[in-house]
């Protein structure tokens, strides 16, 4: 009786500091989407580091869902920080997009361009990119480079056509909430669409579970229809342990 006493004590710690590390430090999770291609592709498994914004309900394990509540030991990110949150519209679900606007921001969309406090962001074309939809065919897109304030850039992908929330009314972020994109711009349901739509909305500072800055690995997820002994071939080694930017 003793041994199984201490089987089921030790079982039990491990498990609590599986959750302990989880909470307090990062996590793992699979990007299924290609919302923020290029940056991130479908299949790549990214490592949220969640103490540089400090602690919520939002900061447990994927698999343990509370309500909402005020953040501990909180800070906020900085415009140009990939994050991962938890979903307004179910805090089940983790989605991953770009921190474009901060409490206080006027942000506004004019034909595909973002614009920031009454000024646009630094737009560069950057040739053609290839987007990768979830079956795994690829469509050629137009590829910029985006420059936000304090000079931190980033690689978008955009249509050349102008779709319906490439114009956008000024919206000031107000205390408390962030303006999220993602870097496909013509493939996100982001703060440009109300939440009762889909989309994000004004996201609530307590709802981020923590900062993407780095890939653990990634896989060709269109290989689950291949042969197992193809499914080595589908690993795309070159962005393991690669930094997010």
């Amino acid at each position: 009786m003793n041994r199984w006493v201490k089987s089921v004590v030790d079982i039990a710690v491990i498990v609590a500091l599986v959750i302990a590390t989880k909470t307090a430090i990062a996590e793992p999770y699979y990007v299924p989407s290609g919302s923020m291609e290029p940056t991130l592709q479908i299949g790549d498994e990214l490592l949220a580091t969640k103490y540089p914004y400090g602690y919520s309900s939002a900061s447990l394990p994927v698999f343990v869902t509370l309500p909402e509540s005020k953040r501990i030991l909180g800070s906020l990110p900085r415009r140009g920080d990939v994050v991962v949150f938890r979903w307004p519209g179910d805090r089940s679900q983790i989605w991953v997009k770009r921190v474009v606007g901060l409490p206080g921001d006027r942000i506004e969309m004019k034909d595909g361009h973002l614009w920031i406090n009454g000024a646009p962001v630094g737009l560069q074309a950057d040739g053609v990119g290839q987007n990768e939809s979830e079956d795994g065919s690829q469509e050629p897109v137009g590829r910029f480079i985006e420059t936000l304030p304090g000079d931190r850039t980033h690689t978008i992908f955009k249509h050349a056509t102008i779709g319906q929330f490439d114009n956008t009314p000024e919206v000031v972020v107000p205390n408390g909430r962030l303006f999220v994109m993602g870097d496909n711009r013509d493939n996100s349901a982001d703060s440009r669409i109300p939440l009762e739509w889909g989309g994000v909305g004004l996201l609530p500072v307590s709802d981020l579970v923590g900062r993407v800055d780095a890939l653990v690995g990634s896989w060709d997820m269109t290989a689950k229809s291949q042969p197992v002994w193809e499914w080595p071939a589908a690993l795309r080694l070159s962005r393991f342990f690669t930094a997010v930017k």
